[in-house]
């Protein structure tokens, strides 16, 4: 794994992610936590919406339901938290998307998080005695951990210490291929070592104002520091630059107005497979988190035969660290200039509500909310049609058999305003083949009929391609009559 760099290395470029010399995957022992004392309160507030369901429908009393909401915590009421379950495979399937063997998994419940360590010192002595029995390379917490906290247990651990938001960067500066997708990986890191450089010790100093604390210079904390946030300067404006050569090659393709329909989902729905049934582009499909971070375009004709460009983009995930929304903005600009959103949902999971609801919360964060959105049920295959359920507007298909893709087609064709389709009469002179053969590829021709060197049809397709042959209209006939 990546993380195998010190977290106290901090020159002017990013950890190199050294592998083990013998090529083997690292051992690493996952740490989850529950925190009870927010499950009560979530399982408090959940009892009484149910509860106050029932007043409505007149089966309880509402002072009884405010008689004992003070009791609604109490244990004995309190269902299991299932989410648990799935976020605990969901942090594994992370372990093993960045290249860990999985010695051991350790859980906790508690009230809340311990302030020094996270998980306290009786599990800490628990998690020594699992790395000494397993020999393991790594400890993973599926948490975020403070400076402090981190600092803490890389001292009382005889192992490395990694956090969520560091497995993440890990997987992504896995998969990055492109030159883009390698700078917003640094800057992500680099954002995310900054706060970590404190507390390396206070005989680092020699600014203090204390006995055997003074001497010329900056200290070394310093030094770390001003090197990093040049290197972050650097790689901000190697991003710009970037973003320059995407907006000259949007401007172009707004030259020729194509419409962007951009894919979007919770990590690991299918969107690449998705993507590849769509417009056989061939894109990586795999069933590791995040295989696709390198956004990709590919051009697409709609049953109405107008184009549109289909970009598949990097998979959310639930408490999706913030530095990586914010770093990956160049990467996300395709679906922030999109006209439809495809939310590709996983049908098969047992989170698809909660899922959604993390999806939506990052394009909240990107201030695109307010897009057509058509949802779309991904591995339909895998749910048995007896319990097939598809809400109204969405639609299901099978990126891996094929199941849906025309419907999917239809929806889009439907839910796009850009370049309207419209109706036209034409009378073209068949010495005018280009046109002929221009509207024929573009749009659904019928009625086609021929009168000496003229050929009579009507067109349906794209406002953008058949008013470029308005000379060759009928005027005052069906659709036309409106223009005349």
């Amino acid at each position: 794994m990546s993380t195998a760099q010190s977290r106290h290395e901090t020159g002017g470029t990013p950890p190199s992610h050294p592998r083990n010399p013998g090529g083997t995957a690292e051992r690493a022992v996952l740490v989850a936590l529950e925190f009870t004392g927010q499950r009560r309160k979530l399982t408090a507030a959940a009892r009484l919406a149910r509860s106050s369901a029932r007043v409505a429908d007149g089966a309880v009393d509402l002072d009884e339901i405010l008689g004992s909401a003070g009791t609604a915590a109490e244990p004995e009421e309190q269902a299991p938290d299932l989410d648990f379950e799935a976020s605990l495979a969901e942090f594994e399937e992370l372990a093993r998307s960045a290249g860990a063997e999985i010695a051991a998994t350790i859980i906790q419940r508690r009230p809340r998080p311990d302030a020094a360590t996270l998980v306290g010192l009786g599990k800490l002595e628990e998690i020594e005695g699992v790395i000494a029995s397993t020999g393991a390379d790594v400890v993973l917490f599926d948490h975020d951990l403070s400076p402090s906290q981190l600092r803490n247990l890389d001292n009382r651990l005889p192992c490395r210490v990694i956090d969520r938001t560091q497995l993440i960067l890990d997987i992504f500066a896995r998969h990055a291929r492109t030159r883009e997708g390698q700078l917003q990986v640094e800057l992500a890191q680099l954002e995310y070592q900054l706060p970590r450089l404190a507390g390396r010790g206070k005989a680092m100093s020699q600014l203090g104002g204390g006995i055997g604390t003074r001497g010329p210079g900056e200290t070394q904390l310093e030094t770390d520091r001003r090197k990093i946030n040049l290197r972050i300067d650097h790689v901000k404006e190697q991003l710009e630059a970037v973003r320059r050569i995407r907006r000259q090659q949007r401007q172009r393709r707004e030259a020729v107005p194509v419409p962007v329909v951009a894919l979007v989902g919770y990590t690991n729905a299918g969107k690449s497979t998705l993507f590849n049934a769509l417009t056989s582009a061939g894109a990586l499909e795999s069933s590791r988190m995040f295989a696709t971070l390198d956004p990709k375009l590919r051009q697409l004709q709609l049953p109405s035969r107008r184009k549109i460009l289909l970009s598949d983009t990097v998979g959310f995930i639930r408490n999706l660290p913030h530095t990586l929304v914010t770093s990956f903005r160049a990467t996300l600009e395709e679906v922030e200039r999109a006209e439809i959103l495809l939310h590709v949902r996983d049908a098969s999971s047992e989170s698809l509500e909660e899922q959604k609801a993390q999806v939506e919360k990052v394009l909240a964060e990107l201030d695109i909310a307010g897009k057509p959105v058509i949802e779309v049920l991904n591995k339909i295959d895998r749910v048995p049609v007896a319990e097939r359920v598809v809400p109204a507007g969405a639609v299901a298909v099978s990126g891996l058999t094929g199941e849906g893709l025309d419907g999917l087609l239809a929806a889009i064709d439907r839910e796009l305003v850009v370049d309207p389709l419209v109706e036209r009469r034409f009378r073209v002179p068949q010495a005018e083949g280009a046109a002929l053969a221009a509207l024929e590829a573009g749009a659904i021709v019928a009625e086609k009929n021929f009168e000496g060197n003229l050929a009579y049809f009507r067109a349906v397709g794209p406002a953008s391609l058949l008013n470029r042959y308005r000379r060759f209209h009928v005027r005052g006939v069906g659709a036309d009559a409106e223009n005349s």
